[in-house]
Formats: structure tokens, C-alpha cells, sequence
């Protein structure tokens, strides 16, 4: 009976987090169709687009390894997981005006790979990626390959490393997942101001193209990248609240001795 009694509350809990979830999709989800930061359908040249394409496949290959095994060992892990991709959706949604006629956005992938790790992330954002690409026309199929090396690979193997030193040198743990956050959010940023610098620099060198794009887009993408940090750590202190048990089979939270 006490234990019926505990999974009831902890299927409320669950419920309020669902809650909360659909109420930031609904503020922030809907937004108008303008150019963002995700490169558009025919910016890059063919041969780009199949190279990043194929540099993508090994880790799609493993972080489709990583989800198998980790929803075998715990498939109640299925509904944080789901969230994680649909935090993801949400937040890459956004697009921000730029002071330079573009836009920015948030890339919301910090959070996957501090808890299910990077490899896991490249599956969800590649998913991402294709709804975004389909139903808003953000981003493109055809470079696709080099979206989610930058979105989905790239940041989210920094943010998982920025994550890791600072547990390992004691930083705070809020502190971490700021940092941890933050940087990857920027780094996708260079990345693909990198890949954009590579097919388009005829006129300059490919120093000078890797920086002009970082200029488009750092008067938002700074700060943008900023309160991406804030936001993933508000959700994680919601999911320390109402998703304790998740947390404790992912390894996030060590269980009390």
C-alpha cells in the first residue's frame, strides 16, 4: 500500500513537470518563419554537404548505441529522454533578431548531454534537425549533415567536457552546468561559422570569412547563450525536485548512503 501510495505521488510530480514542459512550449514555441542561424537549404555547396553528412555518421552510430542501451537497462528513462529532445526543439525554435539583419537562437542541447551524455544528443538533435527542416523550414535537408555536426555533435561534446572538468576540480554544481551550457552554445556557433567560412571565402582568406560571420552574429548569440545557461540550470533544479528516481538511474544523482 505505501508503495502505491508512492508512486502515485510520484506520478503527480511527474505530471506537474509535463505541465510546466507544454506551458514553455506554448509561450515560446510558436514563432514567425524568418532566416536563422541554422544553415538554409542550398547555402553549401554539394560536396560540403556530403562530407559533413558522412563525418556525422559515426557518432549518430553511437549515440543510437548509447539510447538502445541506456532505455534497456531503465526504460522509465524513455519520458526524460523524450523531454531532453523536445527541450532541444523548443529552444532552437526561437529565433532572435540580429542587430545585423540575421537572426540567432539558443541550441538547448547542453542539457541532453549533461545527462545522457553527447553521443546521445546527435540522435536527438538529427531529429530535431529533420522536424525543424520540414514543418518551419529552419535550417535545410540538404545541410542537414553540416546542422547537426555543429548543433548536435560539436556543442554537445563541449558542454559535456566543460561539465565533467568542472565536477572533477569540485565546481559548483549549478556553476558547472552554467558554464557547461553556455560555452557549448557558442562553440556551436563558431563551428558553423567555421563550416560557412570554408564554402564562402572567394573574396578573402578563410580566417577573415570565419570571423566576419562571427560578427554577424555575436551581438545576439552572447547573450543568447547566456540565459540558455540559466534556463538549463532552472530545469535542472526541476528535474532534482520531480525527477529524482530518473536522475538517480542516469547516474546524475548518487544514491544516499
Amino acid at each position: 500500500m505505501k508503495n502505491r501510495k508512492g508512486d502515485k505521488k510520484m506520478s503527480l510530480k511527474q505530471k506537474k513537470l509535463i505541465v510546466w514542459t507544454s506551458a514553455f512550449a506554448l509561450v515560446f514555441g510558436i514563432t514567425p518563419a524568418v532566416n536563422a542561424m541554422h544553415i538554409m537549404e542550398g547555402y553549401l555547396p554539394a560536396g560540403y554537404c556530403i562530407s559533413w553528412g558522412v563525418l556525422c555518421i559515426p557518432f549518430l552510430i553511437a549515440g543510437f548505441l548509447s539510447i538502445q542501451k541506456t532505455l534497456r537497462e531503465n526504460r522509465n528513462l524513455v519520458t526524460l529522454l523524450a523531454m531532453s529532445g523536445a527541450f532541444v526543439f523548443v529552444i532552437s525554435s526561437l529565433k532572435i533578431p540580429s542587430v545585423t539583419g540575421s537572426c540567432s537562437h539558443m541550441t538547448g542541447t547542453g542539457l541532453g548531454a549533461i545527462l545522457f551524455g553527447p553521443a546521445a544528443v546527435s540522435v536527438l538533435g538529427l531529429i530535431v534537425l529533420l522536424f525543424q527542416a520540414i514543418l518551419l523550414a529552419h535550417g535545410g535537408l540538404t545541410t542537414i549533415g553540416a546542422n547537426t555536426f555543429s548543433m548536435a555533435i560539436a556543442g554537445p561534446f563541449v558542454s559535456f567536457g566543460i561539465y565533467a572538468l568542472c565536477k572533477k576540480l569540485n565546481v559548483n554544481k549549478k556553476a558547472g552546468i552554467f558554464l557547461a551550457a553556455t560555452l557549448g552554445d557558442l562553440f556551436t556557433y563558431c563551428v558553423t561559422a567555421g563550416q560557412m567560412a570554408l564554402a564562402h571565402h572567394a573574396d578573402t582568406t578563410t580566417g577573415a570569412a570565419f570571423g566576419k560571420f562571427l560578427l554577424v552574429f555575436a551581438p545576439t548569440q552572447v547573450p543568447l547563450a547566456i540565459i540558455e545557461g540559466i534556463i538549463t540550470v532552472l530545469i535542472v533544479v526541476g528535474l532534482e525536485t520531480y525527477a529524482k528516481p530518473e536522475l538517480r538511474a542516469i547516474g546524475y544523482l548518487q544514491e544516499a548512503k
